[in-house]
Parts: structure tokens; sequence; C-alpha cells
């Protein structure tokens, strides 16, 4: 059986390979576990934890910190107008004061397209704000609409 090889004292460890970042344009929505291919672009994954700040007594000029309540960014999704009409019952149906929370995943996905590799979960969620396309007589683009979503607690898979 062979001895395992050492490092010698001192030398630098052998470089890693180079690991590229994911790109951004690689993702998918799974709400209520109905995946989402019409939306083009999520931005807003973000959370704060708030600094309470204080002084210790005995030393007044030392402001200190302790974490304090935490907050999750509104989620803004962007899709264009097709004729499904489930985003639309679900903030209309908010609106007439049935609430409807649910669990929404945002996923990451791997160079070819297919893999996920990141996933984050919006427990909790329910669309707060939904804004219209702009329309333009003598415009030639897509009609986009705006989605945002609030929820109670973001996870990382």
């Amino acid at each position: 059986m062979a001895e395992p090889q050492t490092q010698p004292k001192g030398a630098a460890p052998a470089a890693a390979a180079p690991v590229d970042p994911y790109r951004n344009f690689n993702f998918r929505l799974d709400i209520g576990g109905v995946t989402e291919a019409a939306f083009f672009s999520v931005h807003g994954i973000a959370m704060r934890v708030h600094p309470i700040k204080f002084r210790e007594a005995g030393i007044s000029q030392v402001v200190r910190s302790l974490p304090g309540p935490v907050e999750y960014s509104e989620v803004t999704l962007r899709h264009g107008v097709t004729r499904s009409t489930g985003m639309w019952q679900w903030i209309t149906s908010i609106a007439k004061g049935m609430i409807e929370r649910g669990n929404v995943s945002i996923l990451l996905l791997d160079n070819d397209g297919s893999t996920e590799v990141i996933r984050w979960n919006l427990m909790n969620a329910w669309p707060c704000e939904w804004q219209g396309p702009a329309l333009e007589g003598m415009g030639r683009e897509i009609a986009i609409a705006e989605l945002k979503l609030a929820y109670d607690e973001l996870q990382r898979e």
C-alpha cells in the first residue's frame, strides 16, 4: 500500500481550479408547484438584519451594536403579458380580503440551462403590488407587467 504524500512544511498549497460564477439569465420560478416560464426578470432577493446600537455603561464613547429585527425586501417579478390570468387572480383575491399565501421558489440554473444549482425559497409569499405594462402607440416592444411579492422568510438551498 502506498504512503499518502504530504506536502513539505511551508510549501504553498496546490492551486485550486478556478470556479466560474453562474450566469444571471439561467433561472426559473416555481410558484405553488407550477413552473412559470414567462418571467424574465427577478429583482430584490434580499434580507437585512437591523443593528440595535447602544452605549455600554462606563464606556460612553464606544457605541456597540446587537442584531435586531430581520427585514426581507419585496421581490419584483417582471413578465411578458399573456392570456394567463393566474398572477392577476392571485393579487385580486388579496385585494378582496382573501389572503392566499404560497411558497415561491427562484431556481438558479447551471450553464446547461436545466440543472438546478441554487434555490431561494420565499416562504408564505403573497403579492403586494401589481403594475401593468406601459403601452405606446408607436412602440414595438413586449408588454411587460410587474408583480411584487412580500414574504415572511427567505431560505437558500
